[in-house]
Parts: C-alpha cells; sequence; structure tokens
C-alpha cells in the first residue's frame, strides 16, 4: 500500500505534526503503562493480523510485532509516522510491520481482514459522533469474532478533582489538552460490540479504562 498524505488541512494532524519529535518526553512517561495493559490484555497470538489506529511513535506497533503478530498501522501524522519509523528502523521487527498515513473514519483496508484492532489513547480525541464511525470502520474491517482493544481516559461518576480539572482544561484549551474522559463501553455497546474484559486503572488520578470487546460472529447479530 503506498502510503499517500492526507490531501485536505487538519488541525489534529497539524497538532501532532508539530508535537511529534517531544511526544514521548511529554506524555509516553504517563501513557505507557497503561498503553502496555492494553496490549497484553488484547492477547495476540503469533501469525494473526493486526491493525493499531493512531500508532503515534510506535511503542504499540513494536510490542505487538515482538509477539510475532503481522502488524497494520494507520495514523493521521506524517510527523508521528517518522518518528515511528524511527523507532522502527534497525529493530529487527520491520517485516512484521506497515506503517500507513489515513483516517480512521475511512479506513483503507477491506472488510474482515484483520483478527484484532487496537487504539490507545485515540479514540477520545474525536466528537461522539465520529467515535461511532470510527467503531463501525474497525467493526467493518474486523473478522467475524475479531477482538477490538481500547484504552482511553475514562468517565467518573461522580467525578473527582482531577477529572473535573482534565474536563475543564479540555472545553478552554482543546489546542492544548485535544481529548477527554469518554463513555468507552457505553460506545462499544452502541457499536455492536460484545465487551470481553474491562480493566480500570488511573493515571494521575484520572480513570482510564482498558476494554476488549469482540465483533459477533453470525449467532450474534
Amino acid at each position: 500500500m503506498t502510503n499517500e498524505p492526507v490531501a485536505q488541512e487538519n488541525p489534529t494532524r497539524a497538532f501532532y505534526d508539530r508535537l511529534s519529535k517531544r511526544y514521548d518526553a511529554l506524555a509516553d512517561a504517563w501513557e505507557h503503562g497503561s498503553r502496555e495493559k492494553g496490549v497484553e490484555a488484547l492477547a495476540i497470538g503469533p501469525g494473526e493480523e493486526v491493525l493499531e489506529i493512531g500508532y503515534g511513535t510506535g511503542h504499540a506497533l513494536e510490542q505487538l510485532a515482538r509477539a510475532k503478530a503481522r502488524v497494520v498501522g494507520i495514523e493521521l501524522s506524517e510527523g508521528m509516522r517518522s518518528v515511528a519509523a524511527g523507532r522502527i528502523a534497525g529493530s529487527g521487527l520491520e517485516a512484521r510491520i506497515q506503517m500507513d498515513l489515513g483516517d480512521a473514519r475511512a479506513l483503507p483496508y477491506e472488510d474482515d481482514r484483520f483478527d484484532a484492532v487496537f487504539m490507545s489513547f485515540t479514540l477520545e480525541l474525536f466528537a461522539d459522533a465520529e467515535i461511532q464511525q470510527v467503531l463501525s470502520e474497525a467493526k467493518r474491517v474486523l473478522r467475524a469474532g475479531g477482538k477490538l482493544g481500547i484504552v482511553a481516559l475514562a468517565e467518573k461518576h461522580p467525578p473527582n478533582l482531577m477529572s473535573e480539572i482534565y474536563v475543564w482544561l479540555h472545553e478552554h484549551f482543546p489546542h492544548l489538552v485535544d481529548c477527554r474522559p469518554i463513555d468507552t463501553v457505553g460506545h462499544l455497546r452502541r457499536a455492536g460490540f460484545r465487551i470481553r474484559e474491562t480493566l480500570v486503572m488511573s493515571i494521575w488520578s484520572l480513570p482510564v479504562v482498558s476494554v476488549v470487546a469482540m465483533k459477533p460472529d453470525g449467532a450474534w447479530y
């Protein structure tokens, strides 16, 4: 597949292009533990084909490939792709990893292709209406019975002080705090997924959830 840049200007892509070389220093120190647990929960086996949506600087691509999976990643930001390519180069994993550019709302892959799809701190970047579009696309490219793993900031009821501060920052400074807590399980159920496992974690008292869900096979439609 040719890695063609996304044509139209996109503020999210521009933001991550600017941030890409500093992203690990700013965010990976607090994201990596939850992300790694999310990959582990997905329990990928050798030879399975996995799609990561929003692969960022490539940490999960590497972790998945070390499990001897065939990994395809799609990312909006050329800057992030460049950093990820630098990480993978010389790792010995290049033959198992394909890094594409594109939009999660319109995945450039055929139906029923992947054994699993993974997203980490990506789904909460989308508006609520777009979340259902992203999940619909993930469901389309998963085979029947395939697994979807999501790690995301989680809503807390009632919210704690850190959650309230974070949501306020997102509402008032979205160019700096671009994601917000979401009801991941609720979104998955509305998209027709069957929840298999949920793990609740936290980062600086912010709730984080790792969810593994299944695309129904014929018996579940």
